[in-house]
Formats: structure tokens, sequence, C-alpha cells
């Protein structure tokens, strides 16, 4: 039996019979909280900036120094590289090859892209209808994107084929010469966009129809009450409303188009000449493809790449902070 004492009968009958709770322990002070919130940020951020600096900062940082450096392979093998500043940047500019690479990079990139972005739109419209089938024939036009690109280019390369080509063959049957698409000066970049354009299609098709259902069938039941006819309704409400998810679709194709190098290479490899030569293949061509590699002039022309679409992105950014100001007002 519990012996009550005249200090805790008090404590005891103001609380039932139990003893008194204990009290709470102080908050830590605001600051320490702020500087843990931090802390642990920071360490859920960790893994990202460790991925940003490896496989990003770092080939960026790398790439730049084999460009202000004369890296041959005997300065790559005994890390004694010259250093030429901007040397190879002056070099490449005033090169032959740069004016006829810079022009053959701007129409392969914009007329691919312009093709696929028409074609995926005219397609994503025509499947925004839920009809049979529908779904096998939109999963059939993937099959391009999903193709390796080393098979997508060697079918292309066989079926462009002068003698044996089934393009060919296809053009004889309607009494139409054949044409030397891979070793005509003017028909190998044409040969490389129409493969490009291929490959690129299922993308602005996926990205398009996405963005299409999210476009509500009520304005199109109203616009069609209007008396608006189909052409109108894409005018008036398909095409404006898909215009961010247009830009971004564009963004992406361009940059992709730039660094665009497998398809052309299996195809053509920049030839005949260098009439299919854009700048990604005579990056590739310096580093890799002749018996002496020459880094410092393929990472100066890949910089260059770089250049130009950050070019493009800023240009983008700028374009988009317009239209949300215009929204906005």
């Amino acid at each position: 039996m519990r012996v009550t004492t005249e200090t805790d009968a008090p404590a005891e009958r103001a609380t039932g019979g139990e003893p008194p709770p204990a009290a709470p322990r102080p908050r830590p002070p605001l600051h320490r909280r702020i500087r843990s919130t931090q802390w642990a940020g920071l360490a859920f951020l960790a893994p990202l900036l460790a991925y940003l600096l490896i496989f990003y900062a770092y080939p960026l940082y790398r790439n730049l120094e084999l460009s202000v450096h004369d890296y041959t392979v005997r300065a790559v093998v005994l890390g004694d590289a010259e250093f030429t500043g901007l040397v190879n940047y002056r070099d490449v500019l005033a090169s032959d090859t740069f004016g006829l690479a810079l022009r053959n990079t701007l129409l392969f990139t914009f007329v691919s892209i312009a093709a696929q972005y028409a074609i995926g739109l005219a397609l994503a419209v025509f499947f925004r209808a839920n009809f049979r089938l529908s779904g096998v024939l939109r999963a059939m036009f993937l099959v391009p994107w999903l193709l390796p690109l080393i098979v997508s280019g060697s079918t292309w390369a066989w079926m462009l084929a002068g003698d044996s080509g089934i393009v060919n063959a296809a053009l004889e049957a309607f009494g139409i010469g054949q044409i030397n698409w891979l070793t005509d000066p003017d028909w190998a970049l044409t040969s490389v966009i129409i493969a490009n354009i291929w490959l690129g299609i299922p993308f602005n098709l996926v990205i398009l129809h996405a963005g299409l259902q999210n476009i509500p069938d009520d304005l199109y039941e109203a616009a069609a009450l209007d008396g608006a006819n189909a052409w109108q309704q894409f005018r008036r409400v398909t095409f404006p409303l898909l215009r961010p998810v247009s830009a971004i679709t564009l963004l992406l194709g361009l940059v992709y188009t730039l660094k665009v190098v497998d398809v052309i290479w299996i195809m053509t490899t920049g030839g005949p000449g260098n009439v299919s030569t854009t700048l990604a293949v005579w990056s590739y061509r310096e580093a890799f493809g002749t018996g002496q590699p020459d880094f410092s002039p393929a990472a100066t022309v890949g910089n260059l790449l770089i250049v130009m679409a950050l070019a493009f992105g800023f240009l983008y950014l700028q374009l988009q902070r317009r239209q949300d100001r215009e929204a906005q007002s």
C-alpha cells in the first residue's frame, strides 16, 4: 500500500489520484529547424546534383578543353596536348566544309521538323476520333520509333539502292527512270531527309495526340453549332489550343535533329563528297570516321552545335514568356 505524503497529496487530489504529467520538452529554436530542413532538402537533391555534374557539367567542360588544345591520338596517350586557344574555332569557321555543313544542317533540320510536325499533326487529328482499329493503327505508326536507328538506316539504304532498291523498282513500274538516291549529289541530302522524316513522325504523333486529348469536346460541339466546318474547327479551336504542346514538340524535334548522325552516316557517310554532311556528321567524321582521329576539331564543331541548340532553347523561353504575359493581360 502506497503511503501518501503531505507534499504529493494536493497534486494527487488535483489529478484524480494520478501523478502530474511531465512538462513538455521545449521545441528547438526556429533557426535550427530551418537548418535541419535545408540539410534534408540538400540530401534529396544530392543524387540529382551528382548526376548533373558527372554526366552534363564534366562532359561540357571536357569538350571545351578539347577544343582549345591540340588533341591528337599521341597527345591523348601522352597527355601533353598543346594549348592553342581559339585556333581550332578559327580553322573550323574558315574551312571550306563549314559553309556547306551549316547549310546542310539548317536544311536538314528545318525541312525534317516541318514535315514531321505537319504529318504528325494530321495523323493526331485523324486518330482523335476513336474508330475501330484506331489503336492498332496508331501502334503500327510507332514501329519506326521502336526500331534501332542502325536498323532503320540500313533498311532505307537498301530501299534506296540504285540497282536493287525497291523504290527504284517501283519507279520503273510507273515508267520513271532510276535515281541514284545515295550517290547522286542532287539526291543524297534529300534521301537522308526522307528517312529522318519517317523516323520522327511517331514522336510528333504521340505528343500531339496526347495534347489533343486535353481539348474539351464541348468546344467542338459549340463550334459545330455555330456552323464551323472541319477546317474552321481546326483553325479556330484545335491549332490555338495546341500551341503550347506544339512549341515544346518543335523544340525537342529541333534539338534532336541537330545532332542526328547515325542515319546519315549509315546511308551516305556524309557523301558523295560533302553534299550530305551536316555539322554533327562532320564532328563524328573528324573524331571517329577516319584512320587518323583529330579530336580537337571534332570537339570544336560539337561546341558550335551546342551553342546553336542553346540559342534555339533561349528563343523558345522568350516566346513562352511573351505568350504567358499576353495570356495574363
